[in-house]
């Protein structure tokens, strides 16, 4: 296991929610018509998504494990193994149907939970990054 790997997406993780922090919107109605606002929440949100299923994947790739048949499994397959929580796994699940209208169908994104993601779950993904850097102490 190439520990730095691991790290670096960890560091990018981290980078994608501080810079949804720093760009956080005081307000849905300012969200809603800032065009420019949008897309850099968006691109960093999916880019935030993008970076945790990777870091699974590659978790369930060093663990021999099977390969998942879809994004969201790997979570689970993180709970199996208890590397990360049941909980942070479901709600994990849920930001990897956002991240596929992010990138498939962008004008169906809804803006309102985009807002509620970056006020009020930007946690999860930093929970995730915690979860994940213990495993990884712990397996040192």
């Amino acid at each position: 296991m190439d520990i730095d790997v691991y790290y670096n997406k960890i560091e990018s993780i981290n980078r994608s929610v501080s810079r949804l922090e720093d760009k956080r919107p005081d307000s849905l109605d300012r969200l809603l018509v800032d065009i420019d606002l949008q897309d850099i929440l968006s691109v960093n949100l999916e880019r935030l998504v993008q970076s945790c299923v990777d870091l699974a994947s590659m978790m369930i790739a060093e663990l021999n494990i099977p390969p998942t048949d879809t994004m969201s499994e790997g979570f689970n397959m993180l709970a199996d193994h208890t590397i990360i929580s049941s909980e942070l796994a479901r709600n994990l699940k849920k930001s990897v149907g956002f991240r596929n209208i992010a990138v498939h169908e962008y004008q169906r994104i809804d803006w309102v939970i985009v807002f509620s993601i970056v006020t009020d779950h930007l946690d999860t993904f930093k929970d995730f990054a915690r979860q994940i850097e213990k495993y990884l102490e712990k397996s040192r």
